[in-house]
């Protein structure tokens, strides 16, 4: 026998599905890679977003405003 055949008789109905994180939570690895990669991906999105942000508050906003202060 085979070991796919061997793997196939001992697992049963389980055999060939993706595994689960926990046996009660219908969250497979693999959409659980994906959620860590998505949302990681989105973190430095918005790490950027603030960089850039802070610049156009910190440097340019006041370049713009510069009069005010004078008059």
């Amino acid at each position: 026998m085979g070991e796919a055949k061997r793997r196939k008789t001992t697992q049963g109905e389980t055999y060939g599905q993706e595994t689960r994180i926990l046996p009660w939570l219908p969250i497979t690895k693999k959409q659980a890679e994906l959620f860590v990669s998505w949302t990681s991906r989105g973190a430095w999105i918005g790490i950027g977003l603030m960089v850039v942000a802070w610049a156009t508050i910190r440097f340019i906003g006041p370049a713009f405003g510069w009069w005010q202060v004078v008059y």
